[in-house]
């Protein structure tokens, strides 16, 4: 049945998963996540591409290249005496937001904790980093003028499975 395959004009819902080109996990959607294909909707490229032409129930890889989520620039890597900043974010791992002189909000990531210095990183994580997304296809159906306008899928919650 054509109606449930990946193609432009097609309101595609998926789950996927983000890893980092060592294997971790670095972002997941359970959720069926949707999206008007070859309207425009701001999915990459590369995994709009792997989608295309598969069906509901397909699982399809995408290769992300390092430039995918921006090149790393090394003045949002900061480092701070620990004591400067609040207990809760004392930690590996640990996310912060601050603010630039310009009033920008970034979130930075504890990156590094040694010698009473904490070493904060703004950059996404995949920043300069190849990346997979792994996709599965939830739902396929066509796509309202509306939606193909905006890109996104126009009702809300769960789709329809086919």
């Amino acid at each position: 049945m054509i109606d449930n395959i990946v193609s432009k004009h097609k309101v595609v819902y998926i789950r996927y998963t983000v890893l980092d080109d060592s294997g971790l996990v670095r972002g997941q959607q359970d959720m069926p996540i949707g999206y008007v294909h070859g309207a425009h909707s701001g999915l990459f490229e590369e995994i709009e591409q792997a989608l295309d032409g598969h069906r509901v129930g397909d699982k399809v890889e995408a290769f992300l290249s390092p430039d995918t989520f921006g090149e790393r620039n090394p003045d949002l890597v900061i480092e701070e005496d620990i004591d400067n900043l609040p207990p809760q974010i004392r930690h590996l791992g640990a996310e912060a937001e601050l603010q630039n002189d310009s009033g920008d909000v970034l979130t930075f990531r504890v990156i590094a904790i040694a010698d009473g210095k904490i070493t904060l990183d703004g950059n996404h994580v995949l920043a300069g980093r190849p990346a997979k997304c792994a996709a599965e296809i939830v739902s396929v159906r066509d796509a309202t003028s509306a939606e193909i306008e905006s890109g996104f899928p126009t009702e809300q919650g769960t789709p329809q499975l086919h």
